[in-house]
């Protein structure tokens, strides 16, 4: 059962944002990124990623010589995240996941469900991104709420 579309936008309280055509390559199906804040010099963003039923990103690593790695705030639907070498994890409203840097993993939301979640891009020296291999369809597939 999907949570319709008209309830996400009832109960979107952080906006939906922009279409995410920037990451888009690193996406299965449709995201939109909505910036909240921004602090340059403390190299910290803090964004709401929102998700379409469905919708996944890519393996991926916060890469980081010192700090860094980014914390999701779940606050709306249900979604998955997952590090490489373990189960997946069903996230709800409320759930905090800390990613730690350089750990490769994905996260998205369920078949059945948007799904939203804040990000926060932990500070940290030399950090970037290495967005890697999609996650296949046979592997979304196969988790089970």
């Amino acid at each position: 059962r999907y949570i319709m579309k008209n309830n996400f936008e009832k109960e979107n309280i952080f906006g939906l944002g922009n279409s995410n055509d920037a990451y888009a390559e690193y996406f299965i199906g449709k995201s939109y990124l909505n910036m909240l804040a921004k602090v340059d010099d403390a190299k910290l963003s803090l964004c709401n990623v929102t998700f379409e039923p469905g919708c996944r990103n890519n393996w991926h690593i916060h890469k980081a010589e010192i700090g860094g790695g980014q914390i999701l705030i779940c606050v709306y639907g249900n979604g998955w995240y997952q590090e490489e070498g373990k189960k997946a994890s069903l996230l709800k409203p409320g759930d905090i996941v800390n990613i730690p840097a350089n750990v490769k993993h994905w996260h998205g939301a369920t078949k059945d469900s948007y799904f939203q979640h804040l990000a926060i891009e932990v500070a940290g020296e030399n950090t970037s991104t290495e967005w890697l291999e999609p996650v296949s369809d046979e592997e979304y597939n196969t988790l089970e709420k």
